[in-house]
């Protein structure tokens, strides 16, 4: 049985989407496995209007589960809600008082974490009303968790961060990226620093390049009046993209902790380099998605306008002006209404110095690259490709792979990645959560791609639903020698 955990959660948008769909779930998920049990409530709130009873049937349905279901019964018991303005002042009191009666109604110890899953415009206020009204005052421990957004460029989220600070210490605060959460994303500190043999060639002695791809088959969908202000940049590079390549660029932590970790992580987008004008337009393109294969063009989306230049895929190179990585480039790309929905990071290694078997009598193919391929998702695993002899007379070569996937148990064990960030939370283990430093690198660093982008007149649409973006994705790594991993038919 899990080690159980003792807190209040108070939801700011509790009513919301991602509430129902992720965050009860993910809840009611560590209840079955012994991490909530006795000691623990939740209060939702929102705008509007609702009693603990209608609050609570709402919460079962996003459960899925009947009346009949005693546990989800007891879980959903720990419920209640409040309506509530979140710029009104005299709200807070009332907030308050009903977080002190269930605390000492199912004996909380004071423990208490606030979620904001509302917009990013109300960040500063909620904290600031949680520290000045008291809520903050309880003997226990305070968390703040946000989603994202965190900002939409670095003066902004520093404007933010700072308004927070005035009420959280830093430690206090867990920004969500719920990319952190995934098994596989995970799995990158595991498979580097638990492996002499990988982490020994993780430099740029071995490695010749690093491919990380966030394909997306769906287009904006329901998001679309969010991301037309957004865009690929900001929606994935910025947070997901930038996470993933500090784990795979950062130095060996001194101890596997949340403050040693981050420590690394913010060790390496330090040394990323930040392009001039010159440079970002060369490393970086942008594509939007046009009409075909029964999809139409981004322009004609719904709540999406005529004339928008916003960017729906993003490819480019990022280069670390550092000892360990220093000439070897990391290759990036995401976008929507792309081939297929997955998640993959390939490692390609450099190839012989001297290739002995291309000699010319026996006519063998050159050696392929080894290549390292993190499954992130939706499948989860390693793969790595080797040179071996085929069978049969003669001496030819031929790759093949080595893989290793989570078998159907290990997926039904492995939590999804909102329980694991919620557990974490109740830990006050910020490993798995975007540190401030690491979000300012991050923005410096997307700010002057931006800066860029807004001066020129981009050619959209430029690439066709079901694609793997823009021909200049594939120019970009071609003039480099070098290629995409993953290709369509290949």
């Amino acid at each position: 049985m899990a080690t159980e955990r003792t807190s209040l959660f108070i939801f700011f948008g509790g009513t919301g989407d991602l509430a129902y769909r992720k965050l009860y779930p993910s809840m009611f998920n560590l209840y079955k496995r012994g991490t909530l049990r006795e000691h623990f409530a939740v209060i939702g709130t929102s705008r509007n209007k609702m009693t603990d009873e209608e609050f609570q049937d709402a919460v079962r349905k996003s459960l899925g589960t009947a009346k009949s279901d005693k546990d989800a019964e007891k879980f959903i018991s720990h419920f209640a809600y409040e309506a509530h303005d979140v710029t009104d002042k005299a709200h807070y009191k009332v907030l308050k008082d009903r977080a002190d009666e269930l605390d000492k109604k199912f004996k909380l110890e004071g423990n208490r974490i606030f979620y904001l899953s509302l917009s990013p415009n109300f960040f500063g206020t909620v904290a600031g009303f949680l520290k000045t009204e008291g809520l903050t005052d309880s003997q226990g421990f305070n968390r703040l968790v946000i989603e994202k957004p965190f900002g939409r460029d670095y003066d902004s989220a520093a404007q933010l961060n700072d308004a927070l600070s005035t009420a959280f210490n830093e430690d206090q605060v867990f920004r969500i990226d719920h990319y952190l959460g995934k098994e596989m994303i995970q799995n990158i500190e595991a498979l580097r620093f638990g492996n002499t043999i990988v982490e020994s060639l993780w430099n740029n002695r071995y490695i010749d390049n690093i491919q990380v791809t966030l394909s997306e088959k769906l287009g904006v969908e329901e998001r679309a009046s969010y991301y037309d202000n957004s865009g690929a940049l900001r929606d994935m590079v910025q947070n997901h993209i930038m996470q993933i390549v500090s784990l795979l660029a950062m130095e060996q932590p001194v101890a596997f902790t949340d403050v040693d970790i981050r420590a690394e992580k913010v060790k390496a987008l330090r040394s990323l380099r930040v392009y001039n004008v010159a440079d970002a337009s060369t490393n970086f393109v942008r594509g939007q998605y046009g009409a075909g294969n029964k999809q139409r063009a981004y322009r004609d989306e719904d709540n999406v306008p005529h004339d928008s230049n916003n960017e729906t895929f993003v490819a480019g190179k990022l280069l670390f002006d550092n000892y360990r990585w220093s000439g070897t480039p990391f290759y990036i790309r995401t976008g929507k209404e792309l081939a297929d929905k997955f998640t993959r990071v390939d490692v390609v290694f450099k190839k012989p110095l001297v290739d002995i078997f291309a000699f010319p009598q026996n006519a063998n193919a050159p050696l392929e690259a080894n290549v390292l391929t993190m499954f992130i998702e939706p499948k989860a695993g390693f793969s790595l490709r080797l040179n071996a002899k085929t069978s049969g007379q003669g001496f030819q070569t031929a790759p093949i792979n080595m893989d290793y996937f989570v078998d159907a148990a290990g997926e039904k064990a492995t939590p999804e990645p909102y329980e694991r960030l919620i557990h974490d939370v109740m830990k006050g283990d910020g490993t798995n959560f975007s540190s401030w430093p690491e979000v300012s690198y991050a923005w410096k660093f997307v700010d002057q791609i931006r800066k860029v982008w807004d001066l020129q007149q981009p050619a959209f649409p430029n690439y066709t639903p079901g694609s793997m973006g823009p021909a200049a994705a594939d120019e970009l790594i071609q003039r480099d020698h070098r290629e995409w991993v993953y290709r369509l038919n290949q």
